[in-house]
């Protein structure tokens, strides 16, 4: 399948800066939310994540209303709303405000992770075994979408709002069995054999039962993407977060971006350094033609319908290049 027959989206974090405010952060990702609209990306999506040190995008339905007005045209999504932290009722009438307000033009991404912590958890008033109910809350939500469920959601959805699963492992099961759209990333895409990209989703289609949100199966590919005059350009794009994330694997708190210096990641303990070699490893960066050929074979493997591209970049120059050049490459027409 070429990749102007592939949907082409963009996830942005609302990934904080050394040197920059949270405010700040949150004012780019709205920027980036209208340059995603003029290059013609079908979708714009924001995360929720609580008690990072590097991530302002704390509450995504506040974020998508923001995005929603500052934009005509593109998608605004959840990528996602994390359903333990949540009650399902809440979750559809924020969905169903934003549909009226916009209509046709919002998303539902829904997964399952917890606060990273167990002071975060306790916050939000939630356990680790939050989790466990995800099968039950995501049925009360569509209930409460759908309108059947006991208490009615107002506004009324009927359905609009597409819903998207935030999928590893059984959650791809989940979401063929209640007829939503998967969104798989991370390491599973590079994977081989039965716990990989290939015979999760091989699972997902055989397994899916029609609804009245999606009528078969669709797969969006969430994979970290940077396109650079050179490879190295490209990958010195991805190694702030890359950084970010051993660094959160090590040491137990996501910081904010800072600047690749000359000499990452040799300079970092032997761990992280690992981690982020695993990290870019699981991503496709590179010029143009490099990138085409990463995302053609992805795209091959996984029969993917559409592309959500992640990954926060310190440098706003490069990223927004990048952006554009990627755009070219799926030949996305400027509006």
């Amino acid at each position: 399948m070429p990749l102007s027959d592939v949907a082409l989206s963009l996830l942005d974090r609302a990934s904080t800066r050394r040197g920059s405010t949270e405010a700040e952060a949150l004012a780019r990702v709205l920027d980036r939310a209208q340059r995603a609209e003029e290059l013609g990306y079908h979708r714009f999506w924001v995360a929720e994540h609580h008690g990072v040190p590097g991530i302002a995008g704390s509450a995504p339905a506040v974020l998508m209303a923001a995005a929603a007005a500052r934009t005509r045209r593109i998608r605004i999504g959840s990528g996602g709303v994390m359903l333990p932290n949540h009650q399902p009722l809440v979750v559809a009438e924020q969905a169903a405000t934003l549909q009226a307000l916009h209509p046709g033009r919002i998303d539902l991404g829904v997964g399952r992770s917890l606060g990273f912590t167990a002071a975060v958890r306790d916050a939000l008033r939630t356990g680790k075994e939050a989790a466990d109910r995800f099968g039950a809350d995501l049925a009360e939500l569509l209930a409460h979408l759908s309108g059947t469920a006991a208490v009615t959601a107002r506004p009324r959805d009927h359905a609009a709002t597409p819903v998207f699963v935030l999928a590893t492992g059984a959650g791809v099961d989940v979401a063929a069995r209640a007829g939503l759209a998967v969104v798989l990333g991370g390491p599973t895409l590079f994977r081989p054999g039965p716990e990989g990209a290939t015979a999760v989703l091989e699972r997902y289609r055989e397994r899916f039962r029609p609804s009245s949100w999606w009528p078969q199966p669709y797969v969006v590919v969430s994979a970290n993407v940077a396109v650079a005059g050179t490879r190295e350009a490209a990958r010195r794009l991805l190694l702030p977060e890359a950084r970010a994330l051993a660094v959160s694997r090590t040491r137990g708190e996501f910081p904010p971006l800072e600047p690749a210096g000359p000499a990452d990641p040799e300079a970092l303990p032997d761990r992280e350094r690992r981690l982020v070699e695993e990290s870019l490893a699981a991503s496709v960066h590179g010029t143009a033609p490099e990138v085409r050929a990463g995302l053609e074979l992805l795209v091959a493997r996984t029969g993917a319908d559409e592309l959500l591209v992640t990954g926060g970049a310190y440098d706003l120059e490069a990223q927004a290049d990048s952006d554009r050049r990627l755009a070219a490459l799926f030949a996305l027409r400027p509006r």
